[in-house]
């Protein structure tokens, strides 16, 4: 069984200190590793070598000494300079007001200086006996008097700081080489803890995570029950909320060692927080009624509660350890759950290359097989993947919610200007509408004898990382999918949703598009159930909480815009 280290117990400094692929990691649960040397004399590698003493009387103690030396010494310089500079602004005062100039002030407030070095330390004085002859000419004055005694205050008030200072530092134990090299030796183990759980061949992990849709900064509830509804259409068993928060930066955590090569899914158990998390995803339901519907879009926190308590269900790299992999999928932590994932039709079966595609089949209405099919926005190298995948199931209807660049690259162009051919497929566009919100593109694609007709549904109006600013340009598309659904070929396959990871944005519509049939057939909604079932076949469907709110309000609109239907 692989390691871990819980959600609960990591820090953000955790998170950023990461050991080498083939260094491993020191628990500090664990017993100093005992090594039998070459003498028979056992030897401890927690201990340090030739010594028998603490931590500190060592090379790591005597390193730490001198530095603890080297801080004192930089620490005594500073107070002598406040001591420096408060004394020649105190004395340049006085001679100021005594009708000497600036320079002149300047000058004879040095000449001080040097009297008290000379008086302290035993070296000779840079200007010689003028340093006495000045001093005796400052002691001799009377009409600013004052300043000089206040100047001579300061100056001793300084020193007794100083030294009261440096005494409860040595008192408090704050140069105490022991505890310096307790510090260190702390310091490194806290570090060498650090499991190595993050991919090493995938150093951009982070750059990729910053190119998904961002999550809000919305506060997490430990809440562990709904405020709203009646009891009886709540079935979620109680899961510990850190065992079910589901976000980006937790996926990336809970990556194992790269290279691991134990099969997951063959003889491998389930961990307690993946059963908890599976049970919750295959049980969980809130049944609203329309006025329930209404008032839940309005209630941010019980949504907001909900969302984070609902497993995001991403899949475990380990599962997906074939060389080559990675120029496959657009975002390296994005992966297609293995149990629905869409295989390509290859000659070579036994190349997994050649049937993979970040693409997984998702349930419809009423637990129909295969509606949807989500997948990521394509890459210059998954164009020809994606034409494939559009030919062997027969889908009439492409969606895609994204622009091409959203700060970066979000999607290429995959369709031609007027005709291309990829992977022996034929692509040629017929006709190109644009409406207010998203435009639509009619091809035909020719295979062989055979030829078939797909349209694009290309959706504008979702901004980057954000939601619509309107709800009803998005029900009208979902309103037109449908109906260019009923009215393709018998035999269509399901219809490709993409945005550009393939789980914000598309879960969104499609959640949108199997509630809004819910809604007309039932007369209620569970957005809860269809999230978890989305959840199920491809982790992380609806990826922000605002996300999952919005999905709320589109709802309730469609629900009035029923009601006002039914009325008239």
């Amino acid at each position: 069984m692989t390691r871990r280290l819980s959600s609960s117990t990591r820090s953000h400094t955790e998170d950023s200190i990461f050991l080498k692929p083939d260094e491993d990691p020191v628990w500090l649960d664990e017993p100093a590793k005992i090594e039998k040397v070459s003498d028979g004399v056992l030897k401890n590698e927690g201990l340090t070598d030739g010594t028998d003493g603490p931590p500190g009387d060592g090379a790591q103690g005597k390193e730490a000494f001198l530095q603890k030396v080297y801080a004192l010494v930089v620490e005594i310089h500073c107070w002598a300079a406040l001591f420096i500079t408060s004394q020649v602004v105190g004395y340049c005062v006085f001679f100021l007001l005594e009708g000497n100039g600036p320079l002149s002030s300047i000058h004879k407030a040095l000449h001080i200086i040097d009297f008290y070095f000379g008086f302290l330390l035993p070296f000779q004085r840079i200007f010689g006996l003028d340093s006495v002859m000045m001093m005796k000419e400052v002691a001799n004055t009377k009409q600013h008097k004052w300043i000089v005694q206040g100047t001579a205050g300061i100056g001793a008030a300084i020193c007794i700081l100083m030294v009261v200072h440096m005494a409860c530092k040595w008192r408090s134990g704050l140069w105490s080489t022991d505890m310096v090299s307790r510090e260190m030796g702390d310091r490194r183990q806290s570090v060498s803890r650090q499991p190595s759980f993050t991919l090493s061949e995938w150093t951009d992990a982070q750059e990729d995570l910053l190119d998904v849709e961002a999550e809000p900064q919305t506060p997490v509830f430990d809440s562990e029950h709904r405020a709203d509804g009646d009891a009886a259409t709540l079935t979620v068993t109680p899961v510990g909320l850190q065992e079910r928060r589901g976000s980006n930066v937790s996926l990336t955590l809970d990556m194992c060692t790269p290279g691991c090569t134990e099969p997951y899914g063959y003889g491998a158990q389930l961990s307690p927080r993946d059963q908890s998390a599976q049970e919750y995803l295959r049980e969980g339901s809130h049944v609203l009624t329309p006025a329930m519907l209404h008032s839940r879009a309005m209630d941010d926190q019980s949504l907001q509660a909900e969302f984070y308590e609902t497993p995001m269900n991403f899949v475990d790299p380990k599962e997906y350890n074939y060389p080559g992999l990675v120029r496959k999928n657009r975002y390296k932590t994005i992966l297609p759950n293995t149990h629905s994932r869409v295989i390509l039709k290859s000659q070579d079966e036994e190349d997994f290359l050649s049937t993979y595609i970040n693409a997984n089949y998702l349930k419809g209405y009423g637990g129909e097989e295969q509606a949807y099919i989500a997948t990521q926005g394509p890459t210059v190298n998954t164009v020809g993947d994606f034409w494939r995948m559009v030919w062997q199931e027969r889908s009439p209807i492409i969606v895609m919610i994204t622009n091409l660049e959203e700060k970066n690259e979000k999607c290429v162009e995959y369709w031609p200007e007027d005709a291309v051919t990829h992977e022996g497929i034929g692509i040629r566009v017929v006709s190109v509408t644009q409406e207010d919100d998203y435009s639509l593109r009619v091809f035909t694609l020719k295979c062989g004898e055979e030829q078939r007709r797909l349209k694009q549904y290309w959706y504008t109006s979702w901004p980057d990382q954000k939601t619509p600013d309107k709800a009803p340009p998005l029900l009208e598309l979902v309103q037109e999918v449908e109906r260019a659904r009923e009215e393709a070929p018998p035999s269509s396959g399901p219809i490709i949703v993409h945005c550009s990871a393939g789980i914000g944005r598309t879960g969104c519509f499609i959640a949108t598009s199997i509630l809004c049939k819910q809604l007309r057939t039932e007369g209620v909604v569970d957005i809860l159930r269809t999230t978890c079932q989305l959840r199920l076949d491809r982790g992380g469907m609806i990826q922000t909480c605002e996300q999952y709110q919005f999905v709320h309000h589109v709802l309730s609109l469609y629900e009035k815009q029923l009601s006002c239907t039914a009325e008239e």
